[in-house]
């Protein structure tokens, strides 16, 4: 064998995604490496929304849903971004 091949250096493939749904609108809203994490911010994200829900109603915006599903790195697209809490910027779900 020409070298030793450290476990620790091998990209993990696999991660937990925070998937904001409006309608059948379906946008990654965060990335994490543990279920636990991307769990806590869907919670976060839930928490924001009914803090928000007079201001979501007023702007006639649709509030988000909220999951967690597992992903591999190559479904993830090129020009993803974070998403905000709400899921909109400037009137559009993002």
């Amino acid at each position: 064998m020409d070298g030793v091949v450290s476990l620790s250096s091998v990209r993990e493939d696999r991660f937990w995604a925070v998937i904001a749904s409006v309608g059948r609108n379906r946008r990654i809203a965060e990335i994490f490496p543990s279920r636990d994490a991307a769990l806590a911010d869907r919670a976060w994200r839930e928490q924001q929304v009914r803090a928000y829900a007079a201001f979501l109603r007023s702007s006639r915006q649709p509030p988000p849903n909220y999951s967690v599903e597992p992903m591999r790195r190559a479904d993830l697209p090129k020009t993803w971004r974070p998403l905000p809490a709400l899921g909109f910027l400037r009137g559009q779900f993002i």
